[in-house]
Order: C-alpha cells, then structure tokens, then sequence
C-alpha cells in the first residue's frame, strides 16, 4: 500500500470555539492544566488509546502520535465567540463544572480569552439573551463578520492552522431544503436574500470557517454543515467537516449496549429513555423547537443498529404500528442538577419463546467532563485529516458523534454501532500513518 503523506503538525494549531459555556471552558482549562502537568486528559483517546498496526511478528501497539504527526497540547492556542462577554475564567467559575482549585492555577491564561461578539439570532435560541453579539445587515454580513474575526486571530496570533468548533447550543431545528441548501450558490444566495428561517446563525460560522480555509467540526445537532451545499464547499475548498452532536453519555451507552443486543440475538420490545440537566443546555432544550433538533439526533442512534427489516422477529414489534420497537427519548430541564446530568434507560427485552426481561441503566454522568476530551480528539484528527488530504464529511470521526454526518440524498446509512466506529476510527489512523487498514466491519 502507498504510504500516506501527512504534513507534518508544525506550529500552532489555533482553535476557535463557538461558545464558551460549560463545555468549552472545561475543554480549555483541562488543556491548559494538562499543559502545567496538573492533570490528566483522561478519556481521550488521542492521548491514551493505543492502536495495533501490524500483524504477526511486525504486530506493535503505538499511540497516536506514533503512527501519525499530531501537536502537541503546548501548540494550542484558544479564541472563542459567545453571546455573554465574560472572559473564559470568568465563564469557567460560572460553569460550576469544575472546582475553583482546578482552574485558578491557570487564571491568568483564561482571563485572556475575551469571547468574540456572537454570530447570533434569538429566534434560533429564545431562553439565550446575551448582548455581546454582532450587529448584521443580512446573513451574508454575518458570515463576512465571522470571516474577519478569523483572519484576525491567524494575524494576532501567528497560528499556522486553524479549527473552528460549535460548543455552543442546539439551534431550533432547520429542515434541509434543497431550494435553499441544495449548492453553494443557493446557500450563498439565501445568505445574500437573508432567509433567515432557512440559514441559521450556525451555517454563517460553518460557510466562514471554509472559507477561511478552516475545518469545521460541529457539535451539537444542528442541521449546519449537514446539507449539501456544505459538501460541496468542502470538496471545492480541500477540507474536512464533521458533525455532528458530541456523543457523551446515554447516546454513548446506546450505541455501546444495542450491539449486546443485537448480537446476543435478543428481542427489543421498547426502549425509553430519559435525562435531566440543569445547564446552559438543558435551558435551551427546554424549548420545544430546541429539543426536535435534538431528539431527530437521539432518535437516530438505535434504528441503525437494531433494524426491525434485518430482524422481523426480534426488532418487529412494539410500537403503535406494530413495525417495530416502541423507542422514546425526553430530556427535562432541571437547574439543582446543573452540568451533572442523569440518564435513566427502561430497556424492554425478551428471550427464549418471548419471554419478558428488563434492563435498567441509570448514569449519573458530566455533561463536560465528558465532552472536554471529545473535543480536544476532534479538533486533533480533523487537523490530521486537513494534514492528510483528506476532505469533505470524515465519517471516520462518527466514533465521537451522536448523529453521524451520512449522504441522506443518496440513502447511505450511518453507522451507529459504536464498535465498529472504532474500527473505522483505527483504520483511518493506520491509513494515514502509512499502515494498511486491517480491519473489517462486517
């Protein structure tokens, strides 16, 4: 096989993130005091996971930054954009997330990151009401605004790449119409036409970041770089997007129980799950517009993995239908519970001649503690794939996504199954590093 190229991760790699709430602080404040030797990445698997390449005697185990050339977290340099003005230290308090003897070690460096005024539009997000946001004509002005904000940074900083993250909230839900996303010169069009119920804030910062030669990663559900018109720039422009919706916590446990399931031949009657938060995000949720996004993204997961039309007979019935499991996600704002969100899961299974068993999975898990390693692996491998040659949707990433990006126009299915994700989370990283990529999903 053809080794290969992977330019070489010199410099800085700069990261703009859209939103500097909860997620984002935590992100930044574990990078830095990662950085000091204060703490410790755990749950990312750029620092940790080790990959085997090779077999037989040639069989070795290398972490990533074996196989491939990645930055090292010293090359990190932070922006970000939000609604609110308070710097990132500030935010990082005011998340309550982490505890203030786990951020003021690295005060001084927070204290810098001044969010950038907002690309924003209440009507995507009504329960946020921030006044540090741009003042646009249209959403063409928007992007331009964006645009610029990124060109300064490169300036200012001396950064020689630059990834753009949305950590920000979840926009009421945008259908994709080909009218209007269907190319780029509709999209442009529409942003030039300021159809704003058609172009969310979000596709201004995604249309930006491309434009300024930026890969784009999203993360939460919004429709954003989900539609065609964002393909194509990517294709046009070289470069790599991904999204979409971090995948933290019962998202995670659905994608890594169903194959239990599913491979154990087992029947699924029902299945309902339930969360509560009390964070930035469970605000915004609370908003019904808000949660269809998210619950189109939730929904998703299982029907990929356990399919009634594979499996009549295990996956068949339950719903009102009665074509398949009965399948039920909710999501209840809760402020006492703040960032430590709780998901209850009342699996409905059965055996042996039909007959009925439960299984009952509550996670009291961290919104952002979960999420800060997600985002530091994406904004790593995207970077890696940028380095690659690689571009347009990097369905290798699908590991860390709820909703993985997929060519819905042409049917293509995402794949859900959260061990087969990695699978092609370790070939795409073998492939790169010049290594062949062994592994099958069946």
């Amino acid at each position: 096989m053809a080794k290969e190229i992977v330019k070489p991760a010199t410099g800085k790699l700069g990261i703009m993130v859209v939103g500097l709430g909860a997620v984002s602080t935590t992100f930044m404040t574990g990078v830095m005091m990662t950085r000091k030797g204060l703490a410790k990445p755990v749950g990312s698997m750029t620092q940790y996971d080790k990959i085997r390449v090779g077999k037989g005697e040639n069989k070795k185990y290398l972490h990533y930054n074996e196989i491939v050339s990645m930055p090292s977290l010293d090359d990190i340099v932070f922006a970000a954009w939000d609604v609110f003005p308070v710097n990132a230290y500030e935010s990082a308090i005011n998340a309550e997330v982490l505890k203030e003897k786990d951020i003021n070690p690295v005060k001084d460096e927070l204290i810098k990151i001044k969010p950038l005024k907002a690309a924003f539009d209440r009507n995507y997000a009504k329960r946020l009401d921030g006044d540090n946001v741009k003042q646009c004509k249209d959403r063409w002005d928007m992007a331009e605004q964006i645009r610029e904000d990124i060109r300064n940074f490169k300036k200012e900083t001396g950064v020689d790449r630059v990834v753009v993250l949305w950590a920000a909230s979840t926009e009421i839900y945008v259908e994709p119409d080909m009218k209007y996303h269907g190319t780029i010169a509709a999209l442009e069009q529409a942003m030039k036409d300021n159809v704003v119920d058609k172009v969310a804030p979000s596709m201004c910062y995604a249309y930006a970041a491309l434009m300024e030669d930026c890969p784009f990663i999203m993360g939460a559900p919004n429709t954003t770089v989900d539609i065609p018109a964002m393909w194509q720039l990517a294709e046009q422009k070289k470069l790599p997007i991904a999204g979409k919706d971090f995948k933290t916590g019962q998202t995670l446990v659905k994608s890594g129980f169903a194959p239990i399931i599913g491979t154990r031949m087992l029947g699924l009657s029902g299945w309902f799950s339930t969360n509560i938060l009390g964070n930035r995000d469970g605000l915004v949720l609370d908003e019904p517009a808000n949660f269809r996004t998210k619950e189109v993204s939730k929904l998703s997961t299982l029907e990929t993995i356990l399919k009634p039309d594979a499996q009549p007979d295990l996956y068949g019935h339950g719903n009102a239908e009665d074509t398949q499991y009965f399948h039920k996600v909710r999501i209840n704002y809760y402020p006492p519970r703040n960032d430590n969100k709780e998901g209850w899961d009342n699996i409905d299974i059965f055996g042996w001649m039909g007959y009925p068993m439960q299984i009952k999975i509550n996670f009291l898990c961290r919104d952002s503690i979960l999420a800060a390693p997600l985002c530091l692996d994406l904004c790593l491998l995207i970077d890696l794939a940028r380095r690659a040659g690689r571009w347009g949707t990097q369905r290798f990433l699908s590991f860390f996504l709820k909703a993985p990006m997929h060519d819905y126009t042409q049917g293509e299915e995402p794949v859900n199954h959260l061990f087969q994700q990695y699978t092609m989370l370790k070939n795409a990283v073998r492939e790169m590093g010049g290594y062949e990529a062994d592994e099958e999903i069946d």
